[in-house]
């Protein structure tokens, strides 16, 4: 089992960033997909999640409006679209897989939000 991000670095604020998790070793398809995020001296948060086929989605309150999550089965790819980001932004984002108990990790990318 893998899951693999990409796409973090540094950007200005206001800026937007795609993020990628690509899975393997899995049924990519009927796993929840959650994108994470933990900052500097902080616990990690939810950020955003997906249901299986896509159907449903969530956001934490300080994203809502700004990040949008999607997913292509076929790729076996989930992203997060993040735009006007912001410095608070900052993090290592995690995406997650889970399903029935069963939870994968990767092991994140780092956004930067600074001027």
């Amino acid at each position: 089992v893998q899951l693999v991000e990409s796409g973090g670095g540094l950007v200005q604020p206001g800026g937007s960033l795609r993020l990628s998790c690509t899975a393997s070793g899995f049924t990519f398809n009927a796993f929840f997909m959650s994108w994470y995020r933990q900052a500097p001296g902080k616990e990690r948060e939810l950020v955003a999640h997906i249901s299986s086929v896509g159907g449903i989605t969530n956001y934490a309150d300080s994203v809502k409006g700004r990040f949008t999550i999607s997913r292509d089965n076929a790729k076996n790819t989930v992203y997060l679209q993040m735009n006007s980001l912001k410095p608070e932004d900052t993090a290592v984002y995690y995406c997650k897989a889970s399903r029935y108990g069963m939870d994968y990790w990767g092991k994140g990318t780092l956004v930067t939000v600074s001027s």
